[in-house]
């Protein structure tokens, strides 16, 4: 979509990235970095100092110490860590629980592993999940869920009772649950940021992924990482080690200051994105438009069905061409057939998001000719 919103000029809120800059301190620091060095490769598996201060943020905010030369993995992003998660742990043939709508990698990465996606789905508008249908996934001889929390596309938190169901299950039938954490410090009041691994007994079920793309606004930087087991962890190496070799010495540099940052930064990010996400939802209620209230990360997803197109994607193609705003047909995202849905994306300047709802707000009468 980002093709077709660039093609008709439209305003781009189909792909995820920001079009605000990083925090001053990260590219100053950037600046320092590509005078005085590193510029050739760091250790495969991450540059000591990034991993230390990881280690000292995770521990922070989940309370458990985490072994910066054992259990951190540095990535090339959150799909890598991903990747090389799945291949750690999963064998041809092995079934992979993933929740849908669920983001387009996840099925991606199961397949290329040789294993097989079991799709469980979280039910529309609330996106909940069934116990019993999960449970009935989960007897198929899983090796395997996959919990995007919060969720990109549909901005669910899950709540501590649906991850203690989650938890319970993946110990009942001895699986690991692979979390992508990428949205950890985008979360709206009242909800709350639950990490998997801190459940009772999950520490060592869990392989949690994430990066600092969307935490830092550096979604081009392409850093990541893994936490896991120790046992996990030394797999993990040896598989990204054949995947890239490591992630960019200069770069990890530079974001060892991001992970240094106090606990101000992470309070104003979600003050920024909460401002973000009521200026724009505002402006939906006004226009008329149905959706789901985002829970977490900065996505929302838009019911279109009253608009009476044949498909979400011939009505994103209209959209980007006719009202000028580019939107990701639901569909992308869904297992089952679901398309009634466009998702949007809000981690824009308030004048782009404005711009954007000045152009939406004619898409009643445009929908009309």
């Amino acid at each position: 979509m980002t093709r077709i919103s660039n093609e008709y000029q439209a305003i781009n809120l189909s792909q995820g990235f920001p079009d605000f800059d990083p925090p001053k301190e990260i590219t100053d620091r950037l600046a320092e970095v590509a005078r005085e060095g590193p510029h050739q490769y760091a250790l495969t598996w991450g540059a000591e100092n990034f991993r230390v201060a990881l280690a000292r943020k995770q521990e922070h905010f989940t309370g458990q110490k985490v072994d910066p030369n054992t259990e951190i993995v540095v990535t090339c992003g959150s799909t890598e860590a991903m990747m090389a998660a799945m291949m750690s742990v999963t064998n041809p043939g092995d079934n992979v629980i993933v929740f849908s709508p669920f983001y387009e990698n996840y099925g991606a990465d199961t397949i290329l592993s040789g294993a097989t996606p079991i799709y469980v789905p979280l039910i529309p508008p609330s996106y909940t999940f069934d116990a019993d249908q999960l449970e009935d996934a989960f007897k198929k001889g899983v090796k395997a869920l996959i919990l995007c929390n919060p969720s990109n596309p549909c901005g669910k938190v899950f709540s501590y009772e649906e991850l203690k169901v989650i938890a319970d299950l993946a110990k009942k039938y001895d699986a690991y649950v692979i979390t992508d954490e990428v949205y950890e410090h985008i979360v709206y009041a009242p909800y709350k940021h639950i990490y998997m691994a801190t459940l009772p007994g999950m520490r060592e079920r869990t392989i949690t992924c994430s990066s600092l793309s969307k935490t830092y606004s550096i979604t081009g930087w392409r850093l990541g990482y893994v936490i896991g087991d120790s046992r996990i962890i030394e797999r993990v190496k040896k598989v990204h080690d054949f995947l890239t070799v490591g992630a960019a010495a200069p770069l990890m540099e530079a974001a060892v200051v991001g992970l240094n940052f106090g606990d101000e930064y992470y309070q104003k990010l979600q003050e920024k994105y909460t401002h973000s996400k009521n200026l724009f939802t505002k402006g939906l209620d006004q226009i008329g438009l149905t959706y789901t209230e985002p829970q977490g990360a900065y996505y929302v997803m838009v019911d279109i069905e009253e608009f009476g197109f044949r498909d979400d994607l011939a009505f994103a193609y209209w959209l980007a061409k006719e009202v000028g705003v580019g939107a990701v047909p639901g569909s992308s995202f869904f297992q089952e057939k679901i398309d009634r849905y466009v998702r949007f994306h809000f981690a824009k300047k308030d004048e782009t998001l404005l711009q954007a709802l000045d152009r939406l707000s004619s898409i009643y009468s445009k929908a009309k000719k």
